[in-house]
């Protein structure tokens, strides 16, 4: 998929200043690097102890004694650059969604969004044929044994939202290292179609919950009524009829 660089934000000043979407963003990067680099001084052998005691098994989900690992797996990653790109993605997307939906309720919509991902993530691992699910390097390893971490399910609930609340909004996407200018509800289709295709073709284990991906966007599209501040979402809606009136004089 093309990275997102650049998108059409809604400035400062209207709408709430996103602090929420910043503080996502500090949180999983210190406790990437905390915990990557001082596993030892939390009582863990290495990193990867970490993800398995802490990362989200699908099973988990049905058991309540293990349910924490839900929002302690939103937290994790895997590495530099799995931590990058979900980054970029909350960084692009989650700004102008939080200023519609103000902070506590972003903070619950995103949280909300996560724990519909996993929910995802286990029932395509209850259904889906265990071909789908494992890669070759993984063709001895139980689906159910597979820890899954990272803010993507989360994340792709704010794709789903902004796709309902911005989809004329203008974005610049890298693809093969060539800046593309695009509308965001173009960029999310493709992205959508991507996560669908390689959630049904076996090439769907390369390490990735796709699944999760397509369940956390589509729980963001049906969660936006619930917790869209239809006051601001009004103002800011205006403000850009008005901009876009400005520079087509």
């Amino acid at each position: 998929m093309g990275l997102p660089i650049s998108l059409e934000e809604i400035p400062e000043g209207v709408g709430r200043h996103p602090i929420v979407t910043y503080a996502l963003i500090a949180a999983n990067v210190i406790i990437y690097f905390v915990l990557s680099t001082s596993y030892s001084f939390f009582g863990f052998s290495s990193y990867n102890e970490v993800l398995r005691t802490l990362g989200m098994y699908p099973a988990d989900i049905m058991d309540p004694t293990k349910f924490y690992r839900v929002f302690t797996s939103m937290f994790l990653h895997a590495g530099l650059l799995h931590l990058f790109g979900n980054m970029l993605f909350l960084f692009i997307f989650g700004r102008d969604v939080e200023k519609v939906m103000g902070h506590l309720k972003f903070l619950a919509f995103y949280l909300i969004c996560g724990i519909i991902a996993s929910i995802f993530n286990t029932v395509s691992i209850a259904i889906l044929p265990t071909s789908f699910l494992l890669s070759k390097v993984q063709e001895y390893i139980l689906p159910w044994m597979i820890p899954s971490v990272g803010a993507s399910g989360a994340i792709s609930g704010v794709l789903g939202a902004y796709l309902i609340l911005f989809p004329r909004a203008k974005i610049i996407a890298i693809f093969y290292f060539f800046p593309i200018l695009m509308t965001a509800e173009f960029y999310i289709f493709i992205w959508f179609l991507y996560q669908l295709i390689m959630g049904l073709t076996l090439w769907a284990s390369a390490g990735i919950a796709f699944w999760a991906h397509v369940g956390g966007f589509l729980g963001g599209m049906a969660l936006l009524p619930v917790f869209v501040d239809r006051r601001l979402l009004n103002i800011i809606r205006r403000y850009r009829r008005l901009l876009s009136a400005y520079y087509s004089i």
